[in-house]
């Protein structure tokens, strides 16, 4: 009966040392800026022949989209399409991609691949390194 009594109790020992190792380890890593998808579907985007899309997410309200948008126009040719997805139009495209932050820039090759993103700002720069490098292949 004592060996009984000592089995229950290392039982409840082990279980509240489980419950809280298991409270203080971090259930996942946390998110570091805002997430953008790997892959995107070209028909939800202007011109989805194009070789290269630009699509910006952006708000009407907020002051930077605008900056963003004039960037990627920067860029745009025959075979570069720049897509402004304004999330009050567009809101069922944010929400598909989980887009919960503005301005961010995708730069998506033919096959839907997101090759580069910028959050925040872009320069015209960097755009035109991002598209050029899809060109390259």
């Amino acid at each position: 009966m004592t060996s009984v009594v000592i089995a229950i109790a290392l039982g409840a020992i082990a279980l509240g040392v489980a419950r809280l190792i298991n409270r203080y380890r971090p259930r996942s890593a946390p998110a570091v800026g805002p997430q953008v998808p790997a892959h995107v579907d070209r028909a939800d985007f202007a011109r989805p022949e194009a070789a290269v899309l630009v699509a910006v997410f952006t708000s009407s309200t907020c002051d930077s989209c605008a900056t963003m948008v004039t960037a990627a126009r920067a860029v745009e040719a025959d075979d570069v399409v720049v897509d402004d997805v304004e999330v009050a139009a567009r809101r069922a495209v944010h929400d598909r991609y989980q887009i919960d932050a503005v301005p961010i820039a995708l730069v998506v090759d033919a096959a839907g691949r997101v090759c580069a993103s910028f959050a925040g700002s872009a320069k015209v720069e960097d755009l035109r390194a991002a598209v050029a490098q899809i060109n390259a292949r």
